[in-house]
């Protein structure tokens, strides 16, 4: 099987569990790494990235590659699917704050709209995709940082 890797500089992925090439397969969906991310991401329409895990250590990680075809069945036609192996999903992730793995990040036109972290029931992946696919896209949650203005006391502040 032949899984396509957006990137600027086409190479073979690494070893790829069956699972996530079956995602891959069955929607069409490449795998992409940091240096192809933003250009998949800023196509027109909605954008579900699945940032994977070491499915050995994560096993949710092929959960959630079962899972993505059956959103895709629930919602036709309303997102394309590209699936980011660990590296790349370490190295963008705090992009976008989730704080459990594995993740779904959704964009639209290229704009954060929302994540779906962790491994949820059925219903919460169905209720949820469907408020972020109806929702404009907003600021990605970051991670606070303390910012001190020159001369004030020892008590940070975030911003």
């Amino acid at each position: 099987m032949t899984i396509e890797v957006a990137t600027t500089a086409r190479r073979a992925p690494a070893a790829v569990h069956p699972l996530i090439e079956r995602l891959c397969a069955t929607l069409a969906a490449p795998l992409l790494d940091a240096a192809g991310f933003d250009a998949w991401t800023n196509a027109a329409g909605h954008a579900l990235a699945v940032f994977t895990e070491d499915p050995a250590q994560h096993h949710e990680t092929l959960d959630l590659a079962v899972i993505v075809p059956e959103l895709a069945r629930a919602f036709p036609a309303r997102f394309r699917a590209g699936v980011l192996l660990q590296a790349a999903a370490r190295a963008l992730a705090p992009r976008y704050g989730f704080r459990r793995w594995p993740a779904l990040v959704l964009l639209k036109d290229g704009r954060y709209v929302g994540a779906i972290d962790g491994l949820r029931d059925w219903q919460e992946y169905v209720d949820e995709l469907g408020t972020l696919l109806n929702a404009e896209p907003t600021r990605p949650p970051s991670i606070g940082i303390a910012v001190r203005t020159a001369g004030e006391g020892d008590a940070p502040h975030c911003h």
